[in-house]
Formats: C-alpha cells, sequence, structure tokens
C-alpha cells in the first residue's frame, strides 16, 4: 500500500533505514524491490538494540546480510543507520564492489490504489466494488 501511495511522485529511490537491522528488513527490502520501478535503498542499524540500548551486530554480520540483498538483485544504495560505524561501512563497500546494482523492472500499466491493504486493477480485473467507508 505505501508504494501505490507514493508512486505517482515518481521518487528518484524508495527504500528502508533505522528501526531494523539487515534480516528483519530483507522481507521488506524483497517486497519493495518486486514491485517498484525506482531504485531501492537499504540502510539497516547494525542489529536491534540491546538492554543497555547498544547495537551488537559486528561490520562483518551486517555486511554479510548486505551482500546477499545485493547478490539477489534487490537494492541500488546500501549503507547503515544506527550502530554502524565507519568499520561497518567500509565492511559493507567491501562486499557490494563489483556487484551488480538491482535492475529497475518494467512494471505493468494498472490502477494502483492504496488504503490498509494496496489495491491494483489490472486488465484482467472483473468489476471492483469498494466500500464506502473504504474509499481512497
Amino acid at each position: 500500500a505505501f508504494w501505490n501511495a507514493i508512486r505517482h511522485a515518481r521518487p528518484l529511490a524508495v527504500g528502508l533505514n533505522c528501526a531494523l537491522g539487515a534480516p528483519e528488513m530483507r522481507p521488506y527490502i524483497a517486497e519493495m524491490a518486486r514491485i517498484s520501478d525506482t531504485f531501492v535503498s537499504c540502510y539497516p542499524n547494525a542489529g536491534l538494540p540491546n538492554a543497555f540500548g547498544e547495537y551488537d551486530e559486528s561490520p562483518e554480520s551486517q555486511a554479510v546480510y548486505i551482500a546477499d540483498f545485493a547478490e539477489a538483485g534487490l537494492v541500488n544504495l546500501v549503507g547503515g543507520c544506527c550502530g554502524t560505524a565507519p568499520p561497518h561501512i567500509a565492511e559493507i563497500a567491501k562486499v557490494v564492489e563489483g556487484k551488480r546494482p538491482r535492475q529497475l523492472p518494467e512494471i505493468p500499466v494498472a490502477t494502483r490504489l492504496s488504503g490498509l491493504e494496496p489495491l491494483n486493477i489490472t486488465e484482467d480485473s472483473l468489476f471492483v466494488n469498494i466500500g464506502e467507508r473504504t474509499n481512497i
């Protein structure tokens, strides 16, 4: 629904940062890469904060996840947010060096609406009734 709500603005990039570590971000980044026809960015935290508000993910372990995102063709821009430090960014740079950035997909033209859930009306859609209280 988020992408449908902002796609009309034709953003240069869309993505996620903060709040999550890389493993927790992967399903959201994969979905954004699947449905969007713009660059995808990913700036995860160095894990989730521990009981002391510190981030325990090492530069090497964070870079493993980012390398997976790049190898899977999910991202165009990568970096780090809370808990990342220069060694984290250096590791990320090392693992993505030489990797091909995500190629922008051709997304079929359709009417794309957003409420709490996305609603995509394609050529194959039959009659679509949107309830009065859920109009967008």
